[in-house]
């Protein structure tokens, strides 16, 4: 009888050590979620299956979720009530799916092999990654994915004005933009 509680403790001594280690994989907690989407939007933008419309549209729900954790915490002295980690988890799931739709729909982002082409997308490689390296928040990013979607825009106008090319001023233009 004394061996078999002692056994009962052990495996109960167990099941409390390793239950926490599985709960953290199957539920990362809010911040890893967030770098992980950070990641999955950066890695969008540089392959290019994220529009700078799309990034921009992501990056300013991502700068959103983040503020209201923010009220949320500052609500609360600093801390999350399970109520609000059950909001942020829904709206987190919501912008995973958002990032999911987004990376795998029918727009894609193509800057051609010439010098314009080329400069933006270095352009949007740097943004990439600053928003890996975390030298760029959500609102940051977000704010140049606006001006990139502006300067496409202003160059499909211009393609559009030329026959589908560029002039040597349109290109001027474009580089100041940059």
């Amino acid at each position: 009888m004394k061996t078999a509680a002692i056994l009962l403790a052990g495996l109960v001594q167990i099941a409390l050590t390793v239950s926490p280690a599985f709960a953290k994989q199957a539920d990362p907690s809010i911040a890893q979620r967030k770098d992980n989407q950070q990641e999955r939007i950066a890695n969008g933008i540089q392959n290019g299956q994220l529009t700078a419309g799309e990034a921009e549209r992501l990056e300013t729900r991502e700068a959103a979720l983040n503020k209201e954790q923010s009220n949320m915490r500052a609500a609360d002295n600093g801390h999350l009530t399970a109520a609000n980690r059950a909001t942020l988890n829904r709206q987190q799931n919501r912008l995973s799916d958002r990032i999911s739709d987004d990376k795998h729909n029918e727009r894609t982002t193509h800057y051609g092999d010439n010098e314009v082409g080329q400069h933006r997308e270095n352009q949007q490689n740097r943004i990439a990654q600053g928003l890996r390296s975390g030298q760029l928040t959500a609102g940051e990013t977000a704010r140049l994915e606006r001006q990139q979607q502006s300067i496409n825009r202003e160059d499909a106008s211009m393609r559009a004005a030329n026959d589908g090319r560029l002039t040597a001023g349109d290109k001027a233009v474009e580089s100041a933009a940059e």
